[in-house]
């Protein structure tokens, strides 16, 4: 039965390497999909079969949690999907949490020793776990309150901010060697709490524009955490996929930050944006030039070449097959169309391609940065749709600014820019765009949704 059972395992933990590599592109996303389904289900009836004597809480465990997650996915709108998945981190984080305490109060149970007299190995692992799991829970729920609207997207600092939680660091370090010495139940209390309390004050620095490193960064921490209880449990499934959430999660982030020109580590300690909430480039009295649907309509039918550029104003308004059917009146009056994607627009990686795919919009049609930002100067129109932080020309000429050096889509060298937005307000990272007072710039104000359906019309 044990080797029936590791092989079973084995062939599940295939099938999530299969979904990795399935879900790297658009293309094979839906595959990726349908082999994580498949390992996880024969995971599941794996543990089934070799707990036998447990089917009962089993059982009721995945009617209540596959009820709950079915809900909840038949109820979460698209603008939503970056808390949501910061929200399953933090379940991860506490469930990590929760089998370290029964593992280190009923060690027989788990086979590690006994209450008081736990493997030191055991322990080593299990409080890793732990610690991990603790500053996953408290880290994502800072960050679905901040992704979510209820905490300000604006970084929170104050004096020796970065000492105090370098201080917490070596006190984690002190407290797991304490308890793997002492096995008290005081020290395993304090590791919960000190790591609970280092994951709050890891993400309240950081700004809103580093938001989609975070989520990415946290659902690298749930795979170690998932990967420290997996040792403990003596389960190699449990290791294996912790071990890929972990390592990918891991080089996303480190992809995010490149393409945003940011150390990971400056992101740990504070992102950016902590400083002024404007810009230090002085706007003076320039206006920006006010256009309407009508305008828009006619610069982009008379055009070659338009580029969209999808950002959070897209998502909130729930525009993006309104966006689609625009292209595809551009394009039945020859204009070429194609979408420029940013690698952190929205709130989260790949936020706008899940929109974007939603709408059907055809994946030859939908670029990255480094691959269209030199279209920008052959372009007759940049039609922007609230993507704010990630096209401001201060990233590139303004080195007092927040975001300088982050590479951002050069919409600025089009023709014409169409910039859809509620207002001239600052964007997600708290500064000015001064995109929105060049000289061939038209603000559209108003919802993204309506905006985009009223050019629509305006073409019939």
């Amino acid at each position: 039965m044990e080797t029936l059972s590791a092989l079973s395992y084995l062939i599940s933990a295939i099938c999530f390497i299969m979904a990795l590599r399935g879900l790297s592109g658009p293309e094979t996303a839906r595959t990726g999909v349908i082999f994580a389904m498949a390992g996880m289900a024969l995971a599941i009836v794996t543990t089934l079969i070799m707990t036998a004597h447990s089917w009962g809480l089993i059982t009721l465990g995945i009617i209540i949690g596959g009820s709950i997650g079915a809900i909840i996915a038949k109820k979460i709108e698209m603008t939503a999907l970056p808390q949501l998945v910061a929200a399953f981190h933090s379940l991860v984080g506490l469930a990590a949490v929760f089998v370290a305490t029964a593992a280190f109060f009923n060690p027989e149970a788990y086979d590690i020793g006994e209450l008081g007299n736990i493997h030191t190995g055991s322990l080593i692992e299990m409080s890793l776990g732990l610690a991990i799991g603790a500053v996953t829970f408290t880290g994502s729920i800072i960050a679905w309150g901040k992704l979510q609207g209820v905490i300000s997207g604006k970084p929170v600092v104050f004096p020796k901010q970065h000492f105090l939680n370098a201080a917490l660091g070596l006190g984690l370090v002190f407290i797991v060697f304490m308890l793997i010495t002492t096995q008290s139940a005081t020290f395993f209390w304090a590791l919960v709490i000190i790591a609970a309390l280092l994951g709050i004050l890891m993400i309240i620095p950081i700004g809103g524009a580093d938001m989609p490193v975070i989520v990415s960064m946290l659902n690298s921490y749930s795979g170690w955490a998932a990967a420290g209880i997996g040792f403990t449990l003596q389960n190699n499934l449990l290791i294996i996929t912790g071990a890929l959430v972990g390592a990918s999660g891991a080089i996303l982030s480190y992809i995010m930050c490149k393409a945003m020109n940011r150390s990971f580590i400056s992101v740990i300690l504070g992102g950016f944006g902590a400083e002024s909430s404007s810009t230090a480039q002085d706007m003076g009295d320039r206006n920006a030039k006010i256009g309407s649907a009508e305008d828009a309509a006619f610069i982009m039918k008379n055009a070659s070449k338009v580029i969209i550029v999808p950002g959070y104003g897209m998502a909130v308004a729930q525009a993006q097959h309104v966006v689609r059917e625009l292209a595809d009146k551009l394009k039945e009056q020859g204009v070429e169309v194609t979408y420029a994607i940013h690698p952190v627009a929205g709130r989260m990686p790949g936020h706008m391609n899940v929109l974007l795919a939603e709408a059907n919009v055809p994946y030859d049609e939908v670029f990255e940065l480094e691959d269209i930002n030199r279209d920008f100067a052959q372009a007759d129109v940049a039609y922007v749709i609230g993507a704010n932080d990630i096209t401001n020309p201060a990233a590139k000429n303004d080195s007092s600014s927040p975001i300088y050096g982050m590479p951002v889509l050069d919409v600025e060298r089009a023709k014409t820019v169409l910039f859809v937005k509620r207002s001239l307000g600052s964007g997600y990272a708290g500064i000015d765009n001064p995109l929105f007072y060049q000289d061939n710039t038209y603000m559209l104000l108003g919802d993204a949704k309506k905006m985009t359906e009223n050019i629509v019309k305006t073409m019939e």
